[in-house]
């Protein structure tokens, strides 16, 4: 596909991530991740599902945790402003031709009237605005944890075009606020809000549709930290991927986990705000070492080639397409004289001991 239409039908108004459903192959062993190890509080399960939410959350969840035979996304949703917009989400992405399914009892408990469809990207997707609402744990001190996950910040979603991916976004009233380019005009991937921080979702390319991760957000980076303290006290270092650290893109602290299936969850704090009409979007070079590490420190290699299947509205694995254009991981791993720290600095300025960070084969 080279281009998506823009419908004549509104689209739905969202107003922010709101919850993702995750399959997982051992429901058991992931509960005991999501709930007793990184926090998040339960408020309700069964057999097949367990439903979990944010600190600061008061809706039903923020995760729904599935058992299914392969480890997967089914859902990437999104709360709307009214009741309303379900309607225009049923008329925008039809005329798109899209496959769209509506369940008045919702798909997941705590969650009412709701919309699912399979976008032109191959994303499944849900809108949805009645809920049931919960205690909002904010005030209760006595619960929190050292590393206490406040809300659900972010998605972040693999496709191999990332600029028409952008386009479909922005006929969904999504905002650019940075993204990553060369000087050939190449995009490597951008983030996307609704809500007045950095990104409700970005779009990071590669093949696809995958999601990359699913992020939540902590007061302070110390809480970070405490979450590294406590997964090297279980001897759980191993799910840690990457970090700590500060991304230059959207300058917050950051660390990547991954769960019992590989599923990748970012824990994430202290980004900006991005509510003003005139917000700048901010570009950052390809090569820039500091764009994904302020510090400067490399990437690992699977950050940028794993990530997890998602399912088309019949359960099914949705096909992984590959991408065509340069990926980033082949620009920035293994690329000599590509990278800089400060532009302008000729080739090799790089001192050659950090070079090698960046080389794949080089890294341990």
């Amino acid at each position: 596909m080279t281009t998506i239409p823009t419908p004549s039908s509104p689209p739905p108004d969202v107003l922010r991530c709101a919850y993702m459903e995750l399959v997982v192959t051992d429901l058991a062993r992931s509960r005991a991740f999501y709930a007793d190890v990184l926090g998040l509080t339960v408020t309700e399960e069964d057999d097949t599902t367990v439903s979990l939410r944010t600190i600061d959350e008061f809706i039903h969840h923020n995760l729904v945790l599935r058992q299914g035979p392969v480890a997967a996304v089914a859902a990437f949703s999104y709360r709307v402003r009214s009741p309303e917009d379900l309607d225009k989400a049923v008329a925008f992405y039809t005329e798109l031709g899209c496959r769209v399914e509506r369940r008045e009892d919702g798909y997941t408990k705590g969650i009412g009237d709701s919309v699912r469809v399979q976008d032109p990207l191959g994303f499944p997707i849900e809108f949805f605005h009645d809920v049931q609402h919960v205690e909002r744990l904010g005030w209760r001190y006595d619960l929190h944890l050292p590393g206490a996950l406040v809300r659900l910040d972010h998605f972040n979603q693999v496709t191999p075009d990332v600029p028409l991916a952008v386009k479909h976004m922005e006929d969904l009233n999504f905002r650019v606020t940075e993204d990553i380019q060369d000087d050939q005009g190449v995009t490597y991937a951008a983030w996307m809000r609704r809500k007045p921080t950095v990104h409700d979702t970005a779009m990071t390319g590669g093949d696809g549709p995958r999601m990359h991760h699913v992020a939540f957000a902590t007061h302070e980076k110390h809480n970070i930290l405490s979450i590294c303290d406590k997964l090297g006290s279980l001897r759980m270092s191993d799910h840690i991927e990457r970090g700590p650290g500060r991304h230059g893109v959207s300058n917050a602290f950051y660390l990547y986990l991954r769960d019992p299936d590989g599923h990748r969850v970012e824990i994430y704090t202290q980004d900006y705000y991005t509510g003003d009409p005139d917000n700048p979007v901010v570009t950052w070079d390809v090569h820039d070492n500091q764009r994904r590490d302020w510090w400067g420190t490399p990437v690992v290699p699977s950050w940028y080639t794993d990530a997890s299947l998602v399912l088309d509205l019949d359960g099914k694995p949705q096909p992984v397409v590959a991408r065509t254009e340069e990926s980033e991981l082949e620009v920035t791993i293994g690329a000599d004289g590509f990278s800089y720290t400060r532009k302008g600095d000729d080739d090799g300025e790089l001192p050659a001991w950090k070079q090698g960070e960046y080389k794949l084969g080089n890294q341990l």
